[in-house]
């Protein structure tokens, strides 16, 4: 092989730049050093695509000195014709004694003849490779997590995004994951739902919610022993984030508590992710398989005396889900709740559009029903 000649610049620096940088992005070293490699064949290859074309180059950085080498492949002959990809067999001899017509072999080229603009190509390059290193690593990593759970730090937000850290990636935020009044500080611990993996500004990035039905669900796995090993389900959530959730649960095995082992002793687990979630209120309810006593149970805490459901199928094949809800008068309030917040959230829960009627016009109506059929009954009689 033939001399190759080095970089004239300080030798530990370029390892130590590669480590330091390997380490802060979590990349390997060796896929690093590989990316540098071909970032400086790539800046010379641009430099020199002029008025030579060297056909093959190579560079090499040595692991232990930190030196670098940039070298071609050239074909030995009697008489050079193309002096970037051919040496004669005079100047190859005087590398090595042995080589002969034909062979191939290796020179040095020095490296500072790559200039001040090859020098900014490589950088270019070598970005680009750890660019591409850096979402290869955050896609294999969290390509297995989207929609799961995360902790993130807050590095910093703008007008629009706010910017975590999660396991030395930068995660997005958008303005339609945060919930609305939530405070999100420098270095402030939260969790998020993962959404999906994305390039954001040039750079890998996950992005997150914290407004999803989803993270509600996954707290609740989090948090109570008997959702995450299959004991209690979670039927159904609807959400209005940072205000108000409903949660329906069920279980298949009658001497467990749905409801009770979601609220815990003296509403502790709860209490633990309506904490998380910035004092968000949650509503515990059971599901039924009987839509009537579904609906019942999701307009808690208010109290309900009949339900009435009909459900028609559509042209298109839909369904059509209604509901006629009787509650007494002093509970019409509670049942339609602050800006028909509790009915709203019960319809989403159920899938049922609940039409709310006090009793008082319940009764009116079965009395106005009442008369005018007095009246055809006369009527007939008369005639």
């Amino acid at each position: 092989m033939a001399k190759k000649i080095q970089n004239e610049e300080p030798k530990d620096n370029v390892l130590d730049a590669i480590k330091m940088l390997a380490k802060e992005r979590g990349i390997e070293e060796e896929e690093l050093i590989t990316a540098v490699e071909e970032g400086i064949v790539t800046a010379f290859r641009r430099e020199f695509s002029g008025s030579q074309s060297i056909e093959h180059v190579e560079a090499e950085i040595d692991r232990t000195t930190g030196e670098i080498f940039v070298y071609k492949l050239v074909e030995v002959v009697e008489e050079v014709e193309d002096d970037a990809n051919q040496i004669s067999i005079q100047d190859a001899k005087a590398l090595d004694p042995d080589i002969e017509l034909g062979d191939e072999v290796e020179v040095g080229i020095e490296v500072e003849k790559l200039g001040r603009l090859a020098a900014t190509a490589a950088k270019s390059a070598i970005s680009q490779k750890v660019r591409d290193a850096e979402y290869r690593r955050i896609n294999n990593e969290f390509s297995g997590r989207i929609g799961e759970l995360a902790t993130g730090i807050i590095l910093r937000k703008d007008a629009r995004n706010v910017y975590v850290d999660i396991d030395r990636a930068e995660a997005v935020l958008p303005r339609e994951g945060q919930i609305r009044n939530e405070i999100y500080e420098t270095n402030r611990q939260m969790k998020f739902l993962v959404l999906c993996v994305e390039e954001h500004n040039g750079r890998p990035s996950i992005t997150v919610s914290r407004t999803s039905n989803e993270l509600v669900r996954k707290l609740f796995e989090l948090e109570i022993p008997e959702i995450k090993s299959g004991e209690v389900i979670i039927q159904a959530v609807s959400r209005e984030p940072g205000s108000r959730s409903k949660v329906a649960v069920y279980s298949r095995d009658e001497n467990i508590d749905a409801k009770g082992s979601c609220v815990g002793q003296r509403g502790q687990r709860v209490q633990e992710i309506m904490n998380e979630l910035g004092g968000e209120k949650i509503d515990i309810v059971d599901w039924n398989e009987d839509p009537a006593l579904f609906i019942s149970e999701a307009l808690q805490p208010a109290k309900v005396l009949r339900v009435d459901t009909e459900i028609t199928t559509n042209e298109d094949g839909s369904q059509d889900r209604r509901a006629k809800v009787i509650v007494p008068d002093s509970q019409f309030t509670l049942a339609i709740g602050r800006s028909g917040q509790n009915v709203r959230l019960a319809a989403r829960l159920t899938g049922f559009k609940i039409d709310i009627k006090r009793e008082s016009e319940e009764i009116i109506e079965a009395t106005q029903l009442m008369g005018d059929a007095f009246q055809v009954v006369e009527s007939e009689g008369e005639n």
